[in-house]
């Protein structure tokens, strides 16, 4: 709670707080989108230690192209793994915000994805090549921390 609302109630204990749990409720929200932008910023950033550090320990990570699974990862140590190894895989890399939607323990951010690549790849992509995309980002939240992670393209 705040301390402008835990000074109200001590100033006017007789009255109900009747809407407290939306206050808490749209707080929380608030807080869930500064985790998700702050998230999104460290992954620009390829900052490892900001992108876990409101992940839960078990946290599930799931990437599906064209309804497809095409990575799935549990707990944060997997996770650690994977987004240290896909560092080498470009030189830069922007995930912007399009749009964003919140409901309860709930973000989903549609994204457009621009990298450049820093390697050559099976798939007969070549490094320096750009690539860019658009989908979408789905955190799901448990006490504040993100428990699941699901990227869609």
């Amino acid at each position: 709670m705040s301390l402008i609302l835990k000074s109200f109630e001590r100033t006017y204990p007789q009255l109900e707080m009747k809407c407290l749990n939306w206050q808490s409720t749209h707080r929380n929200m608030s807080e869930l989108e500064k985790i998700v932008r702050d998230y999104v910023e460290a992954y620009n950033s390829f900052d490892i230690d900001g992108m876990l550090e409101n992940v839960y320990e078990n946290v599930v990570f799931e990437n599906l192209e064209n309804g497809n699974i095409t990575l799935l990862l549990n707990g944060a140590d997997s996770f650690r793994q994977q987004a240290e190894l896909s560092k080498s895989f470009f030189s830069e890399r922007e995930q912007l915000i399009e749009s964003l939607a919140q409901t309860n323990e709930r973000v989903v951010i549609g994204i457009r994805y621009t990298a450049v690549l820093a390697m050559d790849f099976p798939n007969g992509m070549k490094k320096g090549e750009r690539l860019s995309l658009s989908g979408e980002s789905i955190f799901e939240f448990s006490d504040g921390k993100i428990i699941r992670l699901t990227d869609r393209s």
